[in-house]
């Protein structure tokens, strides 16, 4: 899929912040010259076409509880089946999989790291598999953000 040019403008200039108020699809649809239908039109649309996954805050998980990664060796023939069971938790950000001996990687944030404790223990007896918990030990901050128009516009305050 290409994306339109709206889209392109779009993604560069608010991937890295949506506007904080009260109709931020107007205060998009303003910062991008166009109507808020248009914006709304460019988001369903990316996320019929597999381009857009989700729109929403990324929190710094030491400041809302505990967080850690995970990861399963999973027989291929259960992967779906272990797969759906993990994402059935709200904990779980993150559900994917690999091409490794440990197949099938995830993120749990909680409140507590005991809260985590119970998951990990309760999808073990769930599965019959024991997770790898790999938790955070120091954070080294990356952005992930892709440029696709020639300039970049900063996002709003």
């Amino acid at each position: 899929m290409t994306a339109s040019p709206l889209a392109r403008r779009l993604i560069d200039r608010f991937q890295h912040g949506l506007p904080l108020c009260a109709e931020p699809y107007r205060a998009m649809a303003e910062a991008l010259d166009c109507s808020e239908t248009q914006v709304l039109d460019c988001l369903r649309s990316l996320e019929r076409d597999g381009t857009l996954s989700r729109i929403g805050p990324v929190f710094e998980h030491t400041r809302a509880g505990a967080s850690t990664l995970a990861a399963l060796a999973v027989p291929a023939e259960r992967l779906h089946q272990v797969a759906a069971r993990i994402s059935q938790y709200p904990e779980v950000n993150h559900n994917y999989a690999r091409e490794h001996r440990y197949n099938l990687w995830f993120v749990l944030t909680g409140p507590n790291r005991a809260h985590l404790d119970t998951i990990l223990q309760e999808l073990e007896h769930d599965t019959g598999l024991a997770p790898l918990d790999l938790p955070m030990l120091t954070a080294y901050r990356i952005d992930l953000g892709f440029a696709l128009e020639a300039t970049h516009a900063k996002p709003l305050e």
